[in-house]
Formats: structure tokens, C-alpha cells, sequence
């Protein structure tokens, strides 16, 4: 399907009226009042397979593998304990769902229809291009090998695309507390020309420095692969430096501690350490993800988060889920959240789009494709 088909279609029941009376000044509530967010399109580059199953296909996959330890048995009840239990603003705890979701991801079929269900849900999260991450050794409890689980994946992508014209890529993640980062580097490369895009390290982050994966990363870098890093989630600048400066990291995860080596002057300006220096000036992408850096006390309020005066000072980020399903949250919830806490307009939204597709890991001539005939026109529209 072409990339502008999946766009056209999303507009067939659009009202015209509403759209041209749409001033280019709106911005936050009164934006949001005017604009239907599901329309615009949207880039998500950050987000985990095992941290956004529906409920209701967790409960029937635990039913056909026979896994019993789900907390409730109701779609409902079941989404409800996932959101409490990852809002309690630590990493430990936000991570203790993964258990159950990664329990019932442990067959081809499973793995395929979450990866089908997922690329449903952007169509109708308005999202147009997606890069989806995982972790294969997860997924080989039950006797499926890392590539069958990475094909299975890949299958239920594929399938998806094809119904619904959003376009995605595969990031296979490594974690930073096993000693397999190397086999699933090459992992990652085997897979590449099949729609893996790149390579993620990913994990709690003290006590686990990335440099301790160097082999991995550099083997990586070596076959001209995409890398990015979960890195300055909860632990300081030092933990990004190592992930760019020792280990080479194309994109960022999270970053949200960048801001200890910031410092915000009397009059608002901002004053940059060296390394935030050089990330803005190198134009590095940093993946932020509101809800969930919230809800594992990365950040104490998502209205304090560094987002916000990042983006206005001309630093290359965008907004992402991270987990659908821990952090109750969407595409469409990220950016009319974003919108409203941070007065946002809709150059500002064209901007996110813009910075996020601009930092995809795929090929120059299909981001290219994707802004002038997908976001630059989606946004256009509304003008």
C-alpha cells in the first residue's frame, strides 16, 4: 500500500469546515478543541512488544498456554492491575507486569497476533510509521529458538501492514544485565534485511553500564547497523556519555537526566553542560516517553519533565509510549497531553512528527517519502 493511501483514508469522514477554520496560532486546550488529534499523523519510535498486549488477548493467550498466574481473569480488571502496578513510581515495580505479559508470548502464534494487534492499534492511534522493539531470549521458555520468535514477530508486522498501510521496523533489544548482548547483536544483523531496523540495549541501569557490552555494540557498529540506547533514565549524564562517546548510540532511550547537566538561568534561558552541548549541536535523537518516565519516577510530575524546554531550545526529541499497556497510554494520549501541559500548537505537533521520522532507522529516501507526501500534507490539511 502506498504511504499516502494509509493518510487518505484516515480523512475520508473528515469535516472540511471544521479544518479550514483552524487559526495556525491555537495552541494547548484550545488546539485540542479544534483539532482531532487522531487525524494528524504521527511517528512512534519507542515501544516495547511485551508492554502493550490488550488485555483481552493476554487472558486468552494465558488460557490456550495454561498459564494461571494472571492477577484477574476480566479484560477490565486485568488493565486495571497492570496500571496500578506500573504507576508507582519506581523501575522495579513498573517492570514486575512484564512477568505475566512475556509468560503468554511464548509461541509463534501469540507472538504473531500481538505483533498484528499492534499495528492495528496505530492505524487507530493515527500513527504512520512505527519502530517496534523486543527482547527474543524472552521468548523461548516453551522451546521456540530467538530467530523463530523474531520471525513470528516479524510475520504478524508484515500481515498488519498489509491490512492497514502503517508501515513499521523491528529493534531487537539486548539487556543490560545478561551476558547474551553479543549473540543477539547477531541476531539483530541476521535479521535486517527482513525488517529488523536496529539494535537496543535496554534495562535497569545501575549496576549494569553499557560499556560492559562493548563486543556487542561494536560488532554492531561494524556491520553499519543502527543503534540505540536505553540510557539517563534514572541514572546521571556519566550513563549517557558512556552510551554515545564508549558505545557509539545513533538515538538515545529516554535521556530524561540530561537535565542534571543542564542548568536554567535567572532569565529562563538555559545554560548547557558539555554534553548536552554536544548532543544538541550533533543533533542526537532523544526518545521521551511522558507517562511512563512518570511512572518510574524518572521524572516527579510529567509537567516537570524536560521535554517541554528541550524541544524549545532546539533539541531533537519527540514524544513515544514506551509501554502501551503499563502506562495506559496511546500515541493520540501523549500528544494531547503534551499539547496541553506544554501550550503546544500545531507546527509545534508537525515539528515532533518531523524530528521523530527524521531519526527513524530506515533509509533516507523513505523518510523523505514520508514527509513530503505523508506529514507535511497530513499537517497541511488542517491549515
Amino acid at each position: 500500500m502506498p504511504f499516502g493511501a494509509f493518510w487518505d483514508r484516515n480523512l475520508l469522514n473528515r469535516n472540511p469546515m471544521r479544518e479550514i477554520a483552524v487559526p495556525n496560532l491555537l495552541r494547548g486546550k484550545s488546539l485540542l478543541a479544534a483539532v482531532d488529534i487522531k487525524k494528524l499523523p504521527k511517528v512512534l519510535l519507542h515501544e516495547h512488544l511485551d508492554g502493550g498486549p490488550r488485555p483481552a488477548t493476554i487472558i486468552e493467550l494465558a488460557r490456550n498456554q495454561k498459564y494461571d498466574g494472571l492477577p484477574s481473569q476480566d479484560a477490565v480488571g486485568l488493565a486495571e492491575w497492570f496500571h496500578q502496578n506500573a504507576q508507582r513510581g519506581n523501575q522495579p515495580q513498573y517492570l514486575e507486569g512484564f512477568q505475566h505479559t512475556t509468560s503468554v508470548m511464548q509461541t509463534t502464534e501469540a507472538l504473531e497476533r500481538i505483533a498484528y494487534e499492534f499495528i492495528e492499534d496505530m492505524y487507530e492511534d493515527g500513527v504512520i510509521y512505527a519502530e517496534l522493539r523486543f527482547s527474543p531470549i524472552f521468548h523461548t521458555h516453551m522451546g521456540l529458538t530467538q530467530d523463530e520468535a523474531v520471525m513470528a514477530v516479524i510475520k504478524g508486522l508484515q500481515r498488519g501492514r498489509q491490512v492497514y498501510g502503517v508501515q513499521w521496523g523491528l529493534i531487537i533489544c539486548a539487556m543490560r544485565h545478561l551476558t547474551s548482548s553479543l549473540e543477539t547483536a547477531e541476531l539483530a544483523i541476521r535479521w535486517r534485511d527482513a525488517g529488523v531496523v536496529g539494535f537496543d540495549l535496554a534495562g535497569s541501569e545501575p549496576g549494569f553500564p553499557v560499556k560492559k557490552h562493548a563486543e556487542a555494540l561494536q560488532t554492531i557498529a561494524n556491520a553499519n547497523f543502527h543503534l540505540t540506547i536505553h540510557a539517563g533514565e534514572t541514572f546521571g549524564p556519566d550513563d549517557i556519555w558512556q552510551a554515545l562517546h564508549y558505545c557509539g548510540a545513533h538515538r538515545l532511550s529516554h535521556a530524561t537526566r540530561l537535565w542534571d547537566d543542564i542548568e536554567v538561568q535567572a532569565d529562563g534561558s538555559l545554560k548547557l553542560g558539555k554534553l548536552a552541548q554536544f548532543i544538541l549541536d550533533r543533533r542526537i535523537p532523544l526518545e521521551m516517553c511522558l507517562l511512563s518516565n512518570r511512572h518510574t519516577g524518572a521524572v516527579p510530575l510529567t509537567e516537570e519533565h524536560p521535554f517541554a524546554p528541550l524541544f524549545r531550545n532546539g533539541f531533537r526529541v519527540f514524544l513515544n509510549t514506551d509501554d502501551r499497556l503499563m502506562s495506559n497510554t496511546s500515541m493520540i494520549k501523549e500528544t494531547s497531553l503534551a499539547t496541553e501541559l506544554f501550550d503546544f500548537s500545531l507546527d509545534d505537533l508537525e515539528k515532533l512528527a518531523l524530528n521523530a521520522i527524521k531519526s527513524a532507522f530506515i533509509p533516507f529516501d523513505q523518510r523523505t517519502e514520508m514527509i513530503e507526501k505523508v506529514i507535511r500534507p497530513g499537517y497541511g490539511k488542517f491549515r
